[in-house]
C-alpha cells in the first residue's frame, strides 16, 4: 500500500484458513477484495461481504477465478477488447465464455466482476452481485449488463429479479440449469441479446445443420456405441451441457449434476452418459486445476476410450491467463490414444470440442482449433454448440437403441 497507493484491489490466493484474515485487512486498508482462495467457511464469507458493503467496497470470492477490470483480466481471464458490455458473475468459466464470445463477434467489455461460486447461495443473498450490478449501473462505459451464474437458490433468484427490474441499464440474464422466465438458456442466447441490446449485430451462426451433423456421425458408430463422456475442465460448460440435455429429456449422469440428473456415486467412474466437472474439488485437492495441469483429464480420456459404450467424447479447452500454454496440445495424445482403442474394437469414437479464448491469448484461439481439427476433433464455435452436437447425436442413438 506504501508502494502503490494508486491500486483499489488485493488479490488474495492463499489457504482457506487464513483468507478471511487477509481478505478483512484489505478490507480496513479500503481496498476491493478479488479472493481467489477456496474453502473459506460461508459464515466468514458473509461476514466479510457484510463488510465490504458497509465500506462501499466488494469482496469478489472467495473462489472467485475471474474478472475484468479496467481492462485488466484478473484470475482466468481471457484478452478481450472494451466495450459496452459489463458483466457480473458467480462463474468465473462463464465469464470467460461470455466475454470471449462477445470478443468474436466484434465487441468487448466494460468490466466483468466476478461474486464467488457461493453468492447467490441463500446463506449469502447475493451481497457481492448486488455490489455489482451497482457498480456496472454506475459505470458510464457500461451500456448493457449482463448477469451469470449457475442455478441460484430461491430466495436469491427472488431478490436478484426484484433488483434487475429495477436496474437502469438493460440487463441480460443467464441462470444456467434454472427454468427463469425471459433469462437466457445459453451463454450463447445471453451474447445475442446482450449484442443486441448494445444496438449491435448479432454472432454469425454456425455453420452447417446439428442435426445433419449428427446423422452422418451415428452412421460410423458400431451398435454398441450408445453414450457420451463429457470431461470439462470449466465447471460451468458441465452445468450447461447438463441443462442442454436435460431439456431436450436426455439422462445423464454427473459428479456436478443439475436437477433431474442422476449424482455419480464415485466421481471417478462413469455410468452410462456423464458429465465430470474435473475442476471439482475432489479432483483438485491438492494438485492443479486441470486448466493449468492436464494430467487427470488426459488419464480419464484415455479411461473412457476404452469403454465400449461410448460413442462421443466432449472437450472444453479453456484459454487465456493462468492457462496452461498449449491446452489442446495437452490433450492430443490422448485423443490419439482413445481413438485407436475404439479402432481396434471397431466403429468410431468421437471427439467433439469448444475452445474459449480469443486470437489475444497468448495460446491463440486459432491455432488451437487448427491443432484439434488435424487431430480428428470435431470443433464448434461455442460450448453450447458443442453440447447440442452431442445432445442431437444421442437423441438418434437413443432412438436406434428404441428399434433394437
Amino acid at each position: 500500500m506504501a508502494a502503490r497507493p494508486d491500486c483499489g484491489v488485493a488479490v488474495i490466493s492463499v489457504p482457506g484458513a487464513y483468507a478471511a484474515r487477509e481478505a478483512r485487512a484489505a478490507l480496513r486498508e479500503g481496498l476491493n477484495v478479488f479472493l481467489f482462495s477456496s474453502n473459506v467457511p460461508v459464515e466468514e464469507e458473509r461476514s466479510l461481504k457484510l463488510e465490504a458493503r458497509e465500506r462501499g467496497l466488494i469482496v469478489m470470492g472467495p473462489d472467485c477465478g475471474t474478472a475484468f477490470l479496467g481492462g485488466a483480466g484478473i484470475g482466468f481471464a481471457n484478452a478481450v477488447r472494451r466495450g459496452p458490455i459489463g458483466m457480473v458473475g458467480s462463474t468465473g468459466t462463464g465469464m470467460q465464455e461470455f466475454s470471449s464470445l462477445v470478443h468474436q463477434a466484434g465487441s468487448g467489455i466494460s468490466n466483468g466482476i466476478g461474486t464467488g461460486s457461493r453468492d447467490l447461495a441463500d446463506r449469502v443473498g447475493g451481497i457481492s452481485t448486488m455490489a455489482g450490478i451497482e457498480a456496472l449501473e454506475n459505470d458510464p462505459g457500461t451500456k448493457v449488463i449482463a448477469v451469470l451464474a449457475k442455478p441460484p437458490e430461491p430466495a436469491a433468484t427472488a431478490r436478484l429479479l426484484e433488483r434487475l427490474g429495477r436496474c437502469r441499464k438493460p440487463v441480460v440474464l443467464c441462470l444456467l440449469g434454472a427454468e427463469v422466465p425471459g433469462a437466457a438458456a445459453t451463454i450463447d442466447e445471453a451474447v445475442g441479446l446482450a449484442l443486441a441490446a448494445a444496438g449491435l449485430p448479432a454472432p454469425a451462426g454456425g455453420a452447417g445443420g446439428l442435426r445433419e451433423r449428427a446423422a452422418a456421425m451415428a452412421g460410423e458408430l458400431g451398435p454398441e456405441q450408445r453414450h457420451l463422456r463429457g470431461l470439462f475442465a470449466g465447471g460451468t460448460l458441465c452445468y450447461q451441457a447438463q441443462a442442454i440435455f436435460r431439456k431436450a429429456g436426455l439422462a445423464a449422469h454427473s459428479n456436478a449434476p443439475l436437477h433431474g440428473m442422476a449424482a455419480l456415486p464415485d466421481p471417478r467412474v462413469s455410468r452410462d452418459s456423464s458429465f465430470i466437472d474435473l475442476g471439482a474439488e475432489v479432483f483438485v485437492e491438492g494438485r492443479p486445476h486441470p486448466m493449468i495441469d492436464a494430467t487427470l483429464r488426459r488419464q480419464r480420456l484415455e479411461q473412457e476410450g476404452r469403454d465400449p459404450s461410448v460413442a462421443v467424447i466432449l472437450l472444453d479447452f479453456i484459454l487465456g491467463a493462468m492457462a496452461c500454454a498449449d491446452p489442446a496440445g495437452d490433450l492430443l495424445g490422448a485423443v490419439a490414444a482413445a481413438q485407436e482403442a475404439r479402432r481396434r474394437m471397431g466403429g468410431r469414437l468421437w471427439v467433439v470440442a469448444s475452445v474459449t479464448g480469443t486470437d489475444l491469448d497468448s495460446q491463440g484461439l486459432q491455432a488451437q482449433t487448427r491443432a484439434l481439427a488435424q487431430a480428428g476433433v470435431l470443433v464448434l464455435e461455442s460450448a453450447a454448440r458443442a453440447a447440442a452436437l452431442c445432445r442431437e447425436l444421442m437423441l438418434l442413438t437413443a432412438q436406434r437403441k428404441e428399434v433394437d
